[in-house]
């Protein structure tokens, strides 16, 4: 797997994650991110990889760990931010940001950010 797969791989990933910080996927949170995606380039891979996790239904902090190793492995990306975009975009699907999201997006945003500093 090249970086690049790695990269989508692990950006879907965390995008379910965030779908199921609330318990359950939504309608509004599926199409925030097709919404979201439909202009990049990559949209198919990473579509992939949030169906697998949706039907596969790991446990979320397993699936957080892997995302986040896949992501110190890969090294500082700019897709980064738009992985937080998308994050902020689902949160936001069905009105109100929860704590729980804005915790996550946070967390990602802070462990990159001590792992990169280094």
């Amino acid at each position: 797997m090249d970086i690049k797969d790695q990269l989508y791989d692990a950006f879907g990933e965390l995008i379910y994650l965030m779908a199921m910080t609330d318990g359950a996927l939504q309608d509004e949170e599926i199409k925030a991110l097709q919404e979201t995606l439909s202009k990049h380039e990559w949209s198919n891979a990473i579509n992939w990889s949030f169906n697998y996790e949706s039907k596969r239904k790991g446990d979320l902090e397993d699936t957080y760990k892997k995302v986040l190793f896949a992501c110190f492995d890969i090294g500082p990306n700019p897709e980064y931010t738009k992985m937080i975009e998308v994050m902020e975009a689902v949160a936001a699907s069905h009105g109100e940001t929860t704590k729980e999201e804005r915790d996550l997006v946070d967390r990602f945003r802070n462990d990159l950010l001590t792992e990169f500093a280094k």
